[in-house]
């Protein structure tokens, strides 16, 4: 019978991102997440599961919605 070392430690010499998503990247996905769930209205399950494309098309024209509002108001005073 073989016995298998299953403590063995592995050891990979590529990125850490290479076999997923860098901390750097998910750090904007939240962003946007927050950003669409307190000033879009949307749930986390809805965030989550728009396709990508869509998601950031929505997080990017949220941003511009709230620069020509900030500079209406401005407008205003």
């Amino acid at each position: 019978m073989k016995i298998v070392d299953t403590n063995r430690t592995w050891r990979c010499r590529l990125p850490l991102g290479f076999f997923g998503l860098t901390p750097k990247y998910m750090e904007q996905v939240y962003e946007q997440f927050h950003s669409l769930k307190y000033y879009g209205g949307w749930s986390l399950f809805e965030t989550y599961n728009l396709p990508v494309q869509l998601r950031v098309w929505f997080a990017k024209r949220l941003v511009e919605q709230m620069e020509m509002e900030a500079e209406a108001s401005k407008g205003r005073k």
